[in-house]
């Protein structure tokens, strides 16, 4: 799929245009993180990371079981978009709260945040 399609497409669903807007306001994210911020499923979150991951727009690591997630931010040409995204975000309610919940949730130790997801998962 050409780039720029695989971009705009990556950004078209709300849900991952609330997943780079807590990551354009954080240096790094667990998936942890962001499952409790955007409470569903791992396997969710996973899909969601690949497709932003494969337009670009995303890198990851693995540290241990975990991974985690942050923007590429070495990619210049894309600078005027992250701007211009982060200035449509301070004007969005809902991702105000989002921002506010995300927060919270990156005050907590990342395995605090992993037991209580397990515990929820049976596991």
């Amino acid at each position: 799929m050409n780039k720029l399609t695989s971009l705009f497409k990556a950004l078209s669903d709300r849900n991952r245009l609330r997943i780079v807007a807590a990551l354009l306001k954080n240096e790094e994210l667990c998936a942890c993180q962001i499952i409790e911020l955007m409470q569903v499923t791992g396997a969710t979150v996973s899909r969601h990371m690949g497709l932003l991951i494969n337009a670009g727009l995303v890198v990851s690591r693995k540290e241990g079981r975990w991974v985690h997630y942050r923007l590429r931010r070495d990619v210049t040409s894309w600078l005027p978009l992250m701007e211009w995204l982060e200035a449509q975000i301070a004007d969005d309610l809902e991702l105000a709260a989002d921002l506010s919940k995300l927060a919270e949730i990156t005050a907590c130790d990342p395995e605090d945040i992993r037991r209580k997801q397990r515990a929820v998962d049976g596991g």
